[in-house]
């Protein structure tokens, strides 16, 4: 026989505390995240305040403290994403959705457009895309792997010149200045 659960008790405002330092000594996180994570936790246990908290004031705090740094948080995902080859627009979809706000985003933005013929041709190896395949790919192959190049956030001239590389050619010479204003 079990027995019957019993709710959980509201949360106070010493109790949401404790989840917020919790939670940021356990993940990398941004304000906007945390923020989530408390809206969260109020709706699955209550709350027992008079008022409802500002968790925007909470996480801001945390950052104050130096628990939370957007801006790193934002630069060390951004790099992550562009060495396993994704693009520069999967990797804003990503940070945006990571709850980092413009001006971080627009801090990390130049470095990531630097990045963009490196993270394709990362991408291109670890897919076996044209320089990186084993032999010519056919027309419909070739755009599969365009628009895989696609999905991973990549500009369109730069997977669709990828993607025509025959096997075996430089895919150094892709490094261009030219590109760097993509």
């Amino acid at each position: 026989m079990t027995r019957p659960r019993h709710p959980p008790t509201p949360l106070s405002p010493a109790d949401l505390e404790r989840f917020a330092l919790r939670y940021v000594e356990r993940y990398a996180t941004t304000r906007g995240r945390l923020a989530d994570y408390l809206r969260r936790k109020i709706r699955e246990r209550g709350w027992s305040g008079d008022a409802t908290p500002d968790l925007a004031d909470l996480a801001q705090r945390m950052a104050d403290r130096g628990y939370i740094d957007d801006r790193l948080f934002a630069e060390s995902k951004a790099n992550a994403m562009g060495r396993r080859g994704l693009g520069a627009r999967r990797i804003g979809e990503a940070l945006r959705h990571a709850g980092i706000e413009s001006e971080d985003l627009e801090a990390v933005t130049p470095g990531v457009k630097a990045g963009s013929v490196a993270s394709a041709i990362a991408f291109a190896k670890r897919k076996r895309i044209g320089p990186f395949a084993r032999e010519t790919a056919e027309r419909p192959v070739q755009e599969k792997h365009l628009a895989a190049m696609l999905r991973a956030g990549h500009a369109l001239d730069l997977a669709r010149r990828i993607v025509r590389m025959a096997p075996g050619d430089d895919p150094e010479a892709l490094i261009v200045p030219e590109w760097d204003q993509l």
